[in-house]
């Protein structure tokens, strides 16, 4: 179930997050946050704060709430954030699309955690939210987050020039796509 917890490994787990989320997640991006910022946009430093992060779930939640994202936290065994997955602008009627982000604290990348979250995320989009298709965007030279989503069923259907603002300049990134099903629309 979406607000079910999904075990990843012996350590970490895919959970929703919650407000007590704050200070943890404020942790892992600062510890990240070199390690992200070829492909992050450029932050203020009131966001690795947890009065930053709190305001940023506040509004995450309610966006949650509104139906417009799923959000979901990699949490280790002390409940401690090691990542974040959303599933963003929601549309449903006959487009049923979600656009996919995520991270993965550098001190927990490269064990496989992307991968397990990203195909539990599409068989929860596909199982519980009825989405079709779900959608990624990274620039050309992030071979890790490419793998990820190759691994997982995406196929690459075009590339957007100047798509994002990633790290102080206009980036080109390649668009990926996943078809869910293409089964009867919910009723």
């Amino acid at each position: 179930m979406i607000n079910d917890i999904h075990r990843l490994d012996a350590e970490v787990r895919l959970r929703p997050p919650t407000p007590a989320d704050a200070a943890s997640l404020a942790v892992s991006l600062t510890r990240s946050r070199a390690y992200m910022q070829p492909w992050e946009p450029v932050r203020p430093d009131a966001f690795f704060t947890e009065q930053g992060q709190r305001e940023r779930l506040a509004g995450l939640l309610a966006d949650r709430d509104a139906g417009r994202v799923m959000p979901w936290v990699l949490a280790d065994e002390q409940d401690r954030v090691v990542g974040a997955f959303n599933l963003n602008g929601m549309v449903l009627g006959p487009f049923r699309s979600a656009v996919l982000g995520y991270w993965v604290d550098v001190a927990y990348a490269g064990r496989g955690l992307a991968t397990a979250a990203v195909e539990r995320i599409c068989a929860l989009a596909r199982d519980e939210l009825r989405l079709h298709r779900v959608e990624a965007g990274t620039v050309p030279d992030n071979v890790a987050s490419q793998r990820v989503l190759a691994k997982c069923g995406f196929e690459q259907y075009g590339m957007a020039p100047r798509y994002l603002h990633i790290n102080g300049e206009w980036r080109d990134h390649r668009l990926f796509q996943r078809i869910l099903h293409d089964g009867a629309l919910p009723g």
